[in-house]
């Protein structure tokens, strides 16, 4: 037994031989719209047409994503003081266009040895960033780079 929907025609409850032969009558396909349903639901409908709905549905829903784009920025343990705002500024403009930022510091050689200068540059690059956006986690080591992630404000 299958509920059956169509165009022009009510919902009705048949058995599927019979579900059949209703839509190979019209010219057209039985199609199974939702298996779950008790009863199943199918629908009379040309199945190339079914398909092609379906594609154009799958293709809005894309379009109407958004798409995340990390942009990534690089320091070191030592970066100076011009280099800090120079890199600020191309984090600004890019959590400004709704990018978010991924801001690392990279350990060369011996120079794991300062994981806290590596920190202290991370948090006060967060905090230079707060009203353009927000840090999603703490600064976390990951191999010779100590990372951390920061989201634009809404």
């Amino acid at each position: 037994m299958v509920r059956v929907v169509g165009e022009g025609m009510e919902p009705t409850i048949y058995p599927i031989k019979e579900a059949i032969k209703l839509a190979y009558d019209q010219g057209l396909d039985l199609v199974e719209i939702s298996p779950n349903a008790n009863p199943p639901v199918c629908k009379v409908i040309e199945y190339q047409k079914f398909l092609y709905e379906i594609k154009k549905k799958q293709k809005e829903m894309k379009a109407n994503s958004t798409k995340i784009v990390i942009k990534e920025i690089r320091l070191s343990p030592q970066t100076d003081e011009h280099d800090f705002d120079f890199k600020l500024k191309h984090a600004i403009k890019f959590l400004q266009e709704g990018n978010k930022v991924k801001v690392d510091v990279f350990f060369k050689g011996r120079s794991i040895l300062y994981k806290e200068q590596g920190e202290t540059q991370l948090l006060k690059f967060a905090e230079a960033l707060l009203e353009y956006g927000k840090p999603e986690a703490m600064p976390r080591l990951e191999g010779k780079r100590m990372l951390m992630i920061i989201a634009p404000k809404k």
